[in-house]
């Protein structure tokens, strides 16, 4: 469903990726994990179509199209959803407007404003958010927590076929993070894919992926299930890169 092949990547000159080939499958929740700097971020970003990540070499495909060169937007349309790491904070667009308008855009269908409060009010319910969350400009003056639960309700609201969370679980508590897997965990089925990028094995107890694929320097070092992932929790990975 969305497939990656030989993809080199620069930021601001400077090259990140060195050839990236992966395949993810409809019904799978896959991890992504590997050092600081080692490009996690950079495919996230490439994937979702970000102009300041330039793909210099490679692919993307989702669904058999090449969707290399579209825009953000267009990405957006066909379903692909990207939690940003560090969310952008936009002052005078509340929440609940950012919302609808996402919606519409990306479903291309217009809901009332009634049913859109019944929809957000549902899942603020969920996700055990006050209902008064939504009245707030997007991001501005949120807690790191806070940041990280309005891009769960985004992923919620927009029900994706590909969902690209970036460091969701960082700076969560023990039951902000129960909340936000569970509700991913929600979300899954058979037709969709969940790519989780992490640094730690406690969010990857809950959501349990199909698939972990380690990244060093810019390239796939090694894939593999459970079993790395409690290796990687108990070595680090000095071991990785030795091998």
């Amino acid at each position: 469903m969305l497939e990656i092949k030989n993809l080199h990547v620069k930021v601001e000159g400077k090259k990140i990726l060195n050839g990236i080939n992966l395949k993810f499958e409809k019904g799978k929740i896959n991890a992504i994990m590997g050092p600081n700097g080692s490009g996690k971020s950079t495919l996230a970003n490439a994937i979702m179509g970000n102009p300041k990540y330039e793909i210099t070499k490679g692919k993307i495909f989702f669904n058999g199209e090449d969707i290399t060169n579209l825009s953000p937007d267009k990405r957006a349309k066909k379903g692909i959803f990207l939690s940003f790491q560090n969310p952008s904070e936009i002052e005078g667009v509340t929440i609940f407007n950012f919302l609808r308008m996402a919606f519409n855009n990306s479903k291309n269908q217009k809901i009332s404003v009634f049913d859109f409060q019944k929809l957000l009010k549902e899942k603020l319910k969920i996700l055990k958010i006050p209902e008064n969350f939504s009245e707030r400009y997007l991001n501005q003056g949120f807690s790191g927590g806070e940041k990280k639960k309005s891009e769960i309700l985004q992923l919620s609201i927009l029900n994706p076929k590909v969902a690209i969370l970036d460091e969701t679980d960082s700076g969560l508590d023990i039951d902000a993070l129960k909340i936000i897997a569970s509700e991913t965990n929600r979300v899954m089925n058979k037709e969709k894919i969940i790519i989780v990028i992490t640094h730690y094995k406690r969010i990857l107890e809950h959501l349990k992926p199909d698939k972990l694929f380690v990244m060093i320097d810019g390239k796939i070092a090694c894939e593999g299930g459970h079993k790395l992932i409690n290796q990687i929790e108990e070595k680090g990975y000095g071991w990785i890169e030795k091998n």
